[in-house]
């Protein structure tokens, strides 16, 4: 196969991605439009009441990003006429048979499309499991429907995530999951099932009269409770993993990959270094860091941390494509870091002191915000022994402060309140991953890397290779002046 030609096999073709207004979509959408003007056309489905709200959400969430100022630098004046003739926006929802597409709409997209590639999700760790359910789980089901009626597809392209592994240690490989797998064993795992039960809770629930605000947390509730009967962490990668289940039975003879990125952090070079969006996974860590609002963590300094650019990601996904169009078979790729340039927390606490001590962010008052070291505590039981003592010293301080009308200790002690509560629900969320023992085999990854370069790939435009990150490098001078200029 000539992986030369990925630009020219790009021209042409008919794509629908789903999602669109998601962070990885958008640097994939923004790629092909950059290095293949020859793309016969983009549909992207955005979730929106109408056309007109579709529209809007084009414009403000995709192509009003500063992501796409390479592009807009390179066309000019001719940037809108471009983007109007190669991209079709549809308002449309995953969770829905057919899309949620009109019978006119399907019509016209039926015939032309070549690949769909749905990334449409919700990361949500603790997401409302009818939610959850219906993005991530009952989605994929809709979008092999979709995709294997249209009349010329040659592929679809599913993005998962790694994490579907749960908190399973040593080397995970890139098997797919079968309908009903469990990872503790429990049998009985009936998709169908969880389906009917979300929806009969929800009824009750609404039947009984209840605040939206308690209604939504006890849904929250039941993924969680769902998630962890049948041995996932969280509610978003049990309902990722049961979507994959509904890929893998349902294709038929349809050409499928299945893409289980590591953790997408911001881009390492193109459209150009540090584009980022969205507080992601490990960004929200850094932030509360930076800021001066967490000084204890709880984290195994010797675990490996599994980071993936996005911008790799995306360029594994096109050369993926490359390969497997008109292939009738189902491929999963791991796409991550861990096995063969690890990263590990004892690391990154060092990349984030060093740059944060000559970096301090300035707060609203002007202030430079000096950062400690800080103290990452590898025992769970020390951890909260020591945040219960902290947050009743600090209670108790308070009542006295309060009835001695000491204004300024009471300012000090709620932030420092606060800190200790932001460091618990930290903790909290990412609790299976502060302490992850599993590595990421990336063999099928690494081939189609290795293949691609032995037959012509052009690794300046679709390099995912990881073991050429500098970590150290991209931090530094990348991904965290990418957050401090986007997030804080």
């Amino acid at each position: 196969m000539d992986f030369g030609n990925i630009i020219e096999f790009l021209g042409n073709k008919t794509i629908l991605v789903t999602g669109a207004t998601g962070f990885i979509a958008k640097i994939l959408v923004e790629k092909i439009l950059r290095i293949q003007p020859d793309v016969k056309k983009l549909y992207l489905l955005v979730r929106a009441r109408d056309a007109q709200a579709a529209d809007a959400r084009l414009q403000d969430e995709i192509l009003g990003k500063e992501l796409f100022k390479v592009l807009k630098e390179k066309l000019g004046s001719n940037f809108e006429s471009f983007v109007s003739e190669k991209i079709t926006v549809v308002a449309g929802d995953t969770s829905y048979e057919n899309l949620g597409l009109t019978a006119e709409q399907m019509k016209d997209m039926y015939e032309d499309i070549d690949i769909v590639i749905n990334v449409a999700a919700t990361t949500k760790f603790e997401e409302r499991y009818d939610v959850a359910l219906g993005v991530n789980t009952l989605g994929p089901k809709h979008v092999v429907n979709f995709a294997k009626s249209c009349a010329k597809i040659q592929l679809l392209i599913h993005v998962s995530t790694a994490y579907v592994c749960g908190e399973k240690a040593g080397i995970i490989s890139e098997s797919p999951y079968v309908m009903g797998e469990t990872l503790n064993g429990v049998t009985g795992l009936d998709i169908e099932s969880e389906k009917k039960l979300a929806e009969q809770t929800l009824s009750n629930l609404k039947s009984s009269d209840l605040p939206e605000k308690i209604i939504r947390q006890k849904m929250k509730n039941l993924g969680v409770q769902r998630a962890k009967f049948y041995g996932w962490p969280n509610t978003y990668v049990f309902t990722k993993a049961m979507g994959e289940m509904l890929v893998g039975q349902l294709r038929g003879d349809l050409p499928v990959i299945i893409m289980r990125p590591t953790i997408v952090c911001s881009t390492l070079q193109e459209p150009f270094p540090g584009w980022v969006e969205g507080c992601r996974t490990i960004d929200s860590v850094a932030v509360t860091y930076g800021k001066g609002s967490l000084s204890l963590f709880l984290a195994d300094k010797s675990s490996v941390l599994d980071l993936i650019p996005a911008d790799m990601f995306v360029n594994s996904m096109i050369v993926a494509m490359k390969a497997h169009v008109n292939q009738p078979s189902l491929t999963v790729y791991q796409v991550g870091s861990s096995y063969r340039n690890p990263v590990s927390f004892k690391e990154l606490h060092e990349f984030h002191y060093h740059y944060f001590t000559k970096n301090p962010w300035t707060n609203r008052e002007g202030s430079l915000v000096k950062i400690g070291k800080g103290v990452v505590l590898s025992n769970i039981l020390i951890f909260e022994m020591i945040l219960f003592m902290w947050q009743f010293v600090v209670q108790m301080i308070l009542i006295i402060a309060t009835r001695m009308g000491r204004s300024d200790l009471q300012r000090t002690l709620f932030n420092f309140d606060k800190k200790l509560k932001i460091a618990m629900k930290l903790v909290d969320l990412y609790k299976p991953y502060l302490f992850f023992k599993g590595i990421f085999a990336d063999a099928n990854t690494e081939k189609l890397f290795i293949t691609a370069r032995e037959n012509g790939l052009n690794e300046d435009v679709f390099n995912f290779d990881p073991i050429g990150i500098n970590w150290k490098d991209y931090f530094i001078n990348v991904h965290l002046p990418s957050i401090v200029k986007y997030l804080f």
